[in-house]
């Protein structure tokens, strides 16, 4: 199955200060990748939100990222490790995007639960890989193969940006293609 634009709603989990800083030293390639996610789903009107577990313990959204969401995606904040859990949040996901794509931190816990959670709520849940991360690499590698496991589809920020443009004749194509070129290449601890 196809990730589709039309059907896709993207939510960024917990992408937050304090949270960012404990994770492994992929960190330069692994916002670069978040940001090309929001810029895609924005140029492509594909419905995002964000969330912050925490704020006052964890901190604020990441500042270039609440740089890039301007007024344009909805903030929530939460206490539930899954998204789902929480009322506004949970009502927030219902509607008619039954494609949620999922990317953030941490893997193994808030991003793991909702997955799960929305997987059993019949949405076709998709986990960007490798706009996810967790404290130790093998938490991270875990939960992505338990998710697989549950049914969660994995997917890539690459992979998904091209499925959402669909034809390399469409009008973002171009501008998407040269930031995916740009981005710095994953290494082997990334």
């Amino acid at each position: 199955m196809l990730i589709e634009a039309r059907r896709s709603r993207l939510v960024l989990v917990d992408l937050q200060t304090r949270l960012y800083a404990a994770m492994t030293p992929s960190s330069p390639n692994f916002l670069a990748r978040i940001l090309l996610l929001a810029r895609a789903a924005a140029a492509l009107n594909v419905p995002a939100l964000a969330t912050r577990q925490y704020p006052r313990g964890l901190g604020p959204l990441l500042p270039g990222l609440a740089q890039a969401l301007a007024d344009s995606v909805p903030i929530f904040d939460k206490m539930t490790f899954s998204c789902c859990a929480d009322s506004a949040l949970g009502e927030a996901l219902g509607g008619d995007r039954d494609q949620v794509l999922l990317a953030g931190i941490e893997t193994h816990v808030c991003v793991l639960q909702t997955a799960l959670d929305l997987k059993e709520r019949g949405r076709e849940v998709y986990v960007i890989a490798d706009a996810c991360a967790s404290r130790a690499p093998e938490d991270h590698r875990q939960a992505l193969e338990r998710m697989g496991r549950e049914g969660v589809r994995l997917a890539s920020v690459e992979s998904t940006v091209f499925e959402w443009l669909r034809d390399a004749r469409h009008p973002h194509f171009r501008e998407l293609a040269c930031a995916i070129r740009d981005l710095p290449k994953m290494g082997p601890d990334s």
